[in-house]
């Protein structure tokens, strides 16, 4: 199949190119840069130059592929504008690209957040959120879901909290680039709060598999731990940096303060026994270890 891919060079995207190319598929990577274009060639994949505004470029990509996978977001958080127009821009991104996919039956998959919901983990069933930091990323998964009924083969992988490779990614990445600059190991709160994982490698397997299988308008769960408590996650990182861990107010970290500060695990059972989906890379608290001092 040949898979058009945006976000091919990210922590994710990088794992998937790879997972894509051992199961022989062919890659046509969105490109951003120089650098991007060289890293997709030397993987394997062919580079697109272009960005997520690039609107024609987008609807070139997916016009001329089997199928797409979409992974690619501004990731701007330092201040609730910069993620608003980050999710504006991801929203009009996959409008162009849906578009094009209309009547095709070809597979269009997308990346989303496992939902929080209070006093349980949440299931691939669950709603995403219509209200929040990011309910708007919600709203544009909801309407990819939805060009199920008019011939694409529309799926989301939910990702956990953190996805992490060797250390770093996700929102224990940030604790981790927090903490190196503030010099504290902070979590919001009592830390109680538990936050669910995957490993890059794992979740990279997952997309593939939704790609293959998913049925239209399905969503899975990435999730391999279940949820870390944030205390425990600032703990490891405290221990490898050589800081002092203590409870942070929720604004220390902007606009996400809200999301870092509820609990929100989550479960995979589904994903497991329809796709037959097992991860097998080590776990977030494991992978912490590979932090450098």
């Amino acid at each position: 199949m040949r898979v058009f891919v945006t976000g091919a060079t990210g922590l994710i995207g990088s794992a998937l190119v790879a997972e894509l190319l051992a199961n022989h598929h062919t890659i046509v990577g969105l490109a951003r840069s120089d650098a991007s274009a060289k890293a997709l060639t030397a993987a394997g994949a062919e580079p697109l130059r272009g960005n997520l505004g690039d609107l024609d470029i987008l609807r070139a990509g997916a016009a001329d592929a089997d199928g797409v996978i979409h992974l690619a977001f501004a990731n701007d958080f330092s201040s609730p504008k910069a993620l608003g127009d980050a999710i504006a821009e991801e929203s009009a991104a996959l409008k162009a690209i849906g578009e094009t996919l209309l009547g095709s039956d070809r597979p269009l998959v997308v990346v989303s957040g496992t939902p929080p919901v209070p006093g349980r983990p949440s299931t691939e069933s669950d709603p995403l959120p219509t209200e929040g930091p990011v309910a708007g990323r919600g709203r544009t998964v909801t309407a990819v879901l939805d060009l199920a009924s008019h011939g694409v083969r529309s799926s989301a992988v939910r990702l956990p909290r953190t996805v992490h490779n060797h250390g770093t990614g996700g929102f224990a990445g940030v604790l981790t680039n927090i903490a190196r600059r503030s010099g504290v190991s902070g979590y919001p709160g009592d830390g109680n709060q538990r936050w669910p994982a995957v490993h890059a490698l794992d979740a990279a397997a997952l997309f593939r598999l939704a790609l293959e299988q998913a049925e239209p308008g399905t969503s899975w769960h990435a999730v391999a731990d279940e949820g870390d408590a944030v205390r425990d996650i600032a703990a490891v990182i405290g221990r490898r940096l050589s800081l002092p861990v203590e409870s942070v107010p929720p604004q220390t970290y902007g606009p996400l303060g809200e999301i870092f500060a509820t609990d929100q695990p989550s479960t995979s059972h589904r994903t497991r026994q329809a796709l037959g989906w097992e991860p097998t890379h080590p776990s977030l608290l494991d992978d912490l270890e590979n932090i450098e001092p």
